[in-house]
């Protein structure tokens, strides 16, 4: 029987071992739970240097390098904002120079116009001086004409008055009614 107890005791102390053990855990599995956490926290090393640490400076290249375009990008828009600004300075800036320009034209055709205008009042005043002396010298030469048509007619008057003996009343009233004919003023001018 002191086996069949032993057996028995055996037993039921396996039994009360079996049931102190909290989810079955001995040395043997924290053993093996031990070394499965060291391996994964060599292999997470491993990876971290291998994957991760290249990963990390991927994306750490990538943030700079979208940092460097915005930097870049907001350079290059203050720039554009500069040049738009310093077109449109210029553009206002030819704008008034045309106007200045287009004054300036206006008053230069302005003067030449006053220019022309005086020259040509300057050439009229002396054609029309010019008309006068010739005028005048027409007149100064019919005038000479009627002198000598007078004078010819006076010689006519002569000689038929010495052909035709006529005595000097005669002679004087002839030249009288001819010089009132002719008219004195012709004879005077």
């Amino acid at each position: 029987m002191n086996t069949a107890v032993s057996t028995a005791f055996i037993l039921a102390a396996a039994d009360v071992e079996e049931t102190t053990r909290l989810f079955d855990l001995d040395f043997q599995l924290l053993h093996d739970a031990c070394l499965m956490i060291i391996a994964i926290f060599v292999l997470m090393l491993i990876m971290g240097h291998f994957l991760f640490n290249p990963a990390r400076k991927f994306l750490a290249d990538r943030s700079e390098r979208i940092k460097n375009d915005l930097d870049t990008a907001s350079k290059e828009k203050a720039d554009a904002l500069a040049l738009k600004e310093e077109y449109e300075g210029k553009i206002r800036d030819i704008d008034k120079e045309a106007e200045e320009i287009l004054s300036d034209a206006r008053k230069r055709a302005l003067a030449n116009e006053a220019e022309i205008v005086a020259r040509a009042k300057e050439e009229a005043s002396r054609i029309v001086e010019r008309a006068n002396q010739e005028a005048e010298l027409e007149k100064q030469k019919v005038a000479d004409q009627v002198k000598t048509e007078i004078i010819n007619i006076a010689s006519l008057m002569a000689g038929k008055v010495v052909s035709a003996n006529i005595d000097t009343t005669i002679q004087s009233s002839l030249i009288d009614e001819t010089l009132k004919e002719i008219g004195e003023s012709t004879w005077l001018s």
